[in-house]
């Protein structure tokens, strides 16, 4: 339970006023006029793909993530590329003075003579100065810094960002001045954060990368005027965030050197629409303690147990003094169950000291019972492989049916994991089965 003090006035406010906008009238939904959205393109690409093109105007759009992962730093590169002769676009700064931003712009090359900026946090001002301006556009940063005129609680809390989200979608979808609107989350979930706004606005986009990872993975939750399965990937450099438009060569570039080595095993997972590669590590070593530790790093520690006890039953592995070590190289984070199979042949290349074929790429959700089933859109990813200099691959014994040939790339099928061991780790030191 929060407590919020309201203040309430006979007269109506300056920024009702501001927010209103023309009173609706019933229509029935055959008299609704269904017209072409028109977008508008941010000129950064990983973006574009987030929006479905572009920007469509009077769209409200929330980016949210950790603070320091570089929220402000996009949103200025995409402010002064959408600010065009003839399209002002507002910058509205509640943390950073005038120079710190103007700072940032200069070392990001982010300045344009239509880009105006703004420090303030009080609403009433902001939409005073939008209804002045006419902005094309109006970015908020952030919305835990904006205060209501009538209320009295502390900015950031559940009411001030509440009621201050909704002013400016009313004052938004009236001007049709497209908005963005960034918001914090803390580790704790954030109550007065994001969450509290998705209901209101079109989009929502979110970072889920630590702020000491060099990538940054941006993903759409909720999407008005565009898909929801699109991720954008961007790195951080000294002239901000810069798109990456193959992640399979970024993941990849340090292992198609290294050589063959046991507990290395490829595999392709799903950034959206988008196939990327990844490179499944394991390391098997032999225990001091009566209980042998489990670490997994970007994949789920949990579905991690469940494959090492498969491994133990149906490849009859000796785990149980054995500490093992699951990572994702790359730092990449994902929860797809494509990545199974590969998880399990590295720790069992990584026990019997026998590498994996480096021309080879595994996918495959393994089962309880041992077996390797399908996993969905197998020929994009296959695809994705072949593109990259792959030349076989192992999946389900039922996928390999169903799927048609792929020029340059040898396709194997296993029905269970005894099988798959069979195929790729003929050369153990010692038996598999």
């Amino acid at each position: 339970m929060v407590e919020e003090v309201v203040e309430s006035s006979p007269a109506k406010t300056e920024r009702r006023r501001l927010a209103e906008g023309a009173a609706s009238s019933v229509l029935t939904l055959s008299e609704v006029r269904a017209e072409t959205e028109i977008r508008t393109p941010t000129g950064i690409a990983e973006l574009d793909r987030l929006f479905g093109g572009g920007v469509v105007q009077g769209q409200v759009s929330l980016l949210a993530g950790p603070p320091g992962i570089g929220k402000s730093t996009l949103m200025l590169q995409a402010a002064a590329s959408l600010a065009a002769p003839g399209r002002k676009i507002l910058y509205v700064s509640g943390e950073e003075s005038p120079l710190q931003v103007s700072s940032r712009a200069k070392r990001v090359a982010a300045a344009a003579d239509s880009l105006y900026l703004l420090a303030e946090t009080d609403l009433a001002k902001i939409l005073r100065a939008m209804e002045d301006l006419k902005p094309w556009g109006v970015v908020l940063d952030s919305i835990q810094t904006l205060s209501h005129p009538d209320l009295a609680s502390a900015p950031g809390s559940v009411g001030q960002v509440r009621e201050c989200a909704m002013e400016i979608v009313r004052a938004a979808k009236a001007s049709g001045a497209a908005a963005f609107v960034l918001g914090h989350v803390t580790k704790d979930g954030a109550l007065a954060g994001p969450k509290v706004l998705e209901h209101l606005v079109d989009s929502v986009f979110y970072f889920d990368a630590e702020r000491h990872e060099l990538l940054r993975v941006l993903r759409a939750v909720k999407n008005r005027f565009g898909p929801t399965d699109e991720t954008g990937i961007f790195e951080m450099t000294e002239r901000g965030l810069r798109g990456v438009p193959n992640p399979s060569a970024f993941f990849m570039a340090e292992s198609k050197d290294a050589g063959p080595r046991p507990g290395r095993a490829v595999s392709v997972t799903m950034e959206g629409s988008r196939p990327v590669l990844v490179e499944v590590q394991a390391l098997a070593v032999p225990t001091r303690y009566p209980l042998p530790r489990r670490t997994a790093t970007g994949v789920d520690l949990n579905r991690v147990l469940v494959l090492l006890a498969a491994l133990e039953k149906h490849l009859k592995l000796r785990l149980d003094s054995r500490d093992v070590y699951v990572s994702l190289a790359g730092g990449l984070r994902v929860k797809d169950p494509a990545l199974d199979l590969a998880v399990c042949l590295a720790v069992a290349s990584s026990l019997r000291e026998a590498p994996l074929p480096e021309d080879a790429v595994f996918l495959g959700e393994v089962s309880l019972l041992g077996g390797v089933g399908r996993v969905p859109r197998t020929e994009n990813r296959l695809r994705e492989a072949a593109k990259a200099g792959f030349s076989r691959a192992l999946v389900g014994a039922r996928a390999a049916k169903d799927i048609s040939r792929i020029p340059g790339l040898e396709i194997s099928g296993a029905a269970g994991l005894a099988e798959a061991a069979g195929l790729f780790l003929s050369n153990a030191k010692e038996s598999l089965l």
